[in-house]
């Protein structure tokens, strides 16, 4: 157990002393900048790669499998027509404030690290558009596991289980690239690809798991527009704000880990290094200092008779 507390407290140990609430909350701020921008861009691309029929055939089955209790399917419906319909006007107009989101992430990621970089905003928005040109082929790859997903799901019974499970394996391979660019690239620092693979990977799980409770979560009979005096669209919106503010609180406490692994794996090879070389060294000076010196003339038998009295 203090093994296990010492290993926990060494991956956590750069968010120690910081406000990981504060700056995920920053984060949710531009994340509400880009979010629908980011969404809209990804379907008008992906609406002309594949064909706008075969978005809305991929994702309809998705749109009726969907809890109904607060509007989930209504907001997914019109979001994935109005990002069909984006004409390339407004789809340049959209790139602005899609990314707003790389530079939240990177200013979030460069507070927990202390460093003074400058133009902290332009290199994370620039570091945030191969995401955004990637994101049509990842949302494909998502698109065309959903009928199977959803068709299970309306099945009910263990054919349910059986969709979750694959709804959530879909999402963490689709997650899985994205979470590592965003560690590797948009983040600074450069950390090792092994660390960064492994606790990416981790991490894209948990997400997925966490918008598969977002999704649970609109399965809930709830009035939303209750603790604002009625106005449901506020309530939806900072429901909404929550849960993105919980996506980001989970994405900088993996920053946090995969920073802490990177800086285990440089020591541990920087001291695979040293013993190699003290074990080089020790080679090189067995070789140059043998145990007992040859015997030479002055030392020999011959030198020995030479010495001895004659006979008489």
């Amino acid at each position: 157990m203090r093994r296990l507390r010492r290993i926990v407290a060494a991956a956590f140990r750069p968010l120690r002393g910081r406000d990981v609430a504060l700056r995920a909350a920053a984060v949710t701020f531009y994340g509400g900048i880009a979010v629908v921008p980011v969404a809209l861009l990804a379907i008008w691309i992906t609406g002309l790669i594949a064909g706008a029929d075969r978005v809305r055939r991929l994702t309809g089955h998705t749109i009726a499998a969907l809890p109904d209790a607060i509007g989930a399917p209504r907001a997914l419906e019109s979001l994935i027509n109005a990002g069909l319909h984006l004409t390339p006007v407004l789809a340049l107009a959209s790139l602005l404030p899609a990314t707003f989101y790389g530079e939240g992430l990177r200013r979030a990621f460069v507070s927990l690290r202390d460093s003074n970089e400058s133009l902290v905003g332009w290199r994370g928005r620039v570091l945030w558009l191969p995401l955004l040109a990637a994101a049509p082929a990842l949302l494909l790859a998502l698109f065309l596991a959903l009928p199977v997903t959803s068709g299970l799901w309306i099945r009910g019974g263990w054919y349910s289980v059986l969709g979750v499970v694959l709804s959530f394996l879909a999402a963490w391979l689709v997650l899985t690239p994205v979470v590592i660019w965003v560690y590797r690239a948009v983040a600074p620092g450069r950390p090792e690809w092994l660390a960064t693979v492994l606790v990416g990977s981790f991490t894209a799980a948990n997400i997925s798991g966490f918008l598969h409770g977002f999704v649970w979560f609109c399965s809930f009979p709830l009035d939303l527009g209750v603790p604002f005096g009625g106005f449901t669209e506020i309530g939806g919106m900072v429901a909404v704000g929550f849960w993105l503010y919980m996506f980001h609180v989970i994405l900088l406490t993996g920053y946090a880990d995969n920073q802490s692994a990177s800086t285990y794996q440089r020591a541990r090879r920087a001291r695979t290094l040293a013993a190699a070389e003290a074990s080089r060294e020790s080679r090189s000076g067995s070789r140059s200092d043998p145990e007992s010196p040859e015997p030479t003339s002055s030392s020999g038998p011959a030198d020995a008779s030479s010495r001895a009295p004659a006979a008489p």
